[in-house]
C-alpha cells in the first residue's frame, strides 16, 4: 500500500508541496501519495492521523506553524529555537501510537537561498510580518551574521511600524524580508507599504511568497534598482530538507 505524506493549512488553495512531491514520487519511482489536508484547527491532525494510518509525515503551512506545537511529543534542537514548526514526522509504536516529532524546513530553505546574494554592505534587515514563517527567516538571518529588525502595522517593543521607515532606516537596513502575506495571489496589486522611493542597487528584496513569481514588492524594487529574489527556491529546498526529516 502506498506511503501517504501531505500538507494541513487553513485554507490551502494551490500546493506547492503537494505538485513538488507528486513529481518527486513519479520520477524517482516512489511508491507514495502526497495529500492535502485542509483544517481550520491545528488540533484536527489527531483525527487526519487516526483516519489515515498510512501517513509518514505532513508539512505546515499557516495558520498553524505555532499552534502545532503543543501537540507534539518532540521537538527538534532549530524548531524549538525558532518557535515555529513546518515538518512533522509521524512514526508508530507496535499498537499503532503515533509519536509526533517537529522540524523546522523553512530556516534551511531560506539560508541557502539568499545566502549567494548578501554582500558585504548587507548587515542588517528589516523583516515584514511577526507570524511563523517570519520566525523562521530570523532565525536564518542570525545564522548568516544578519542582524534583524521586525516590521508590523501595529506597534509594539522592538519592532517598527511601517510609519517609522524612514531615509535613514532604509539606508542602514539594506535587506528587506516580506514574510507577509501580502501581495500574495489573487491580491496581486497589493504590496507592502514600504515607502519604496528611498530603495537604491544596494538593497535586496526577499519575498517569500511565491505566486505570483514576480511579487508588486520585487518590481518596485527593481525599479529601483535593488536586487530582488521570491521564493520558490526557498519552497524547493525546504522541501528537500521535509523528505530528509521524514526518512531520517
Amino acid at each position: 500500500m502506498k506511503m501517504q505524506y501531505g500538507l494541513i493549512g487553513w485554507p490551502l488553495g494551490h500546493s506547492f508541496s503537494r505538485d513538488f512531491f507528486t513529481k518527486k514520487f513519479c520520477n524517482e519511482g516512489i511508491d507514495a501519495e502526497y495529500l492535502n489536508f485542509e483544517i481550520p484547527e491545528a488540533s484536527r491532525l489527531f483525527q487526519i492521523i487516526q483516519e489515515h494510518p498510512l501517513l509518514k509525515g505532513v508539512n505546515v503551512t499557516l495558520p498553524h506553524k505555532q499552534a502545532v506545537i503543543p501537540l507534539l511529543d518532540e521537538l527538534s534542537q532549530e524548531a524549538a529555537a525558532i518557535g515555529a514548526v513546518n515538518v512533522i514526522r509521524i512514526t508508530r509504536s507496535p499498537n499503532g501510537e503515533p509519536y509526533l516529532k517537529g522540524f523546522n524546513s523553512d530556516v534551511i530553505g531560506f539560508t541557502d537561498s539568499i545566502r549567494p546574494l548578501l554582500k558585504p554592505h548587507h548587515q542588517k534587515a528589516l523583516v515584514l510580518g511577526t507570524g511563523g514563517a517570519s520566525k523562521a527567516i530570523c532565525h536564518g538571518l542570525e545564522k548568516l551574521g544578519v542582524e534583524w529588525t521586525y516590521v508590523s502595522r501595529n506597534s509594539a517593543p522592538n519592532r517598527l511600524t511601517y510609519s517609522q521607515l524612514t531615509p535613514s532606516i532604509m539606508q542602514t537596513y539594506t535587506v528587506i524580508v516580506n514574510c507577509s502575506p501580502v501581495g500574495m495571489f489573487p491580491k496581486v496589486d497589493h504590496c507592502p507599504a514600504i515607502p519604496y522611493e528611498y530603495l537604491t542597487p544596494n538593497h535586496l528584496l526577499y519575498d517569500i511568497v511565491y505566486n505570483p513569481t514576480i511579487t508588486l514588492f520585487m518590481k518596485h524594487g527593481a525599479e529601483h534598482g535593488s536586487t530582488v529574489k521570491n521564493g520558490i527556491e526557498m519552497l524547493e529546498r525546504q522541501a528537500i530538507a521535509s523528505w530528509e526529516f521524514w526518512n531520517s
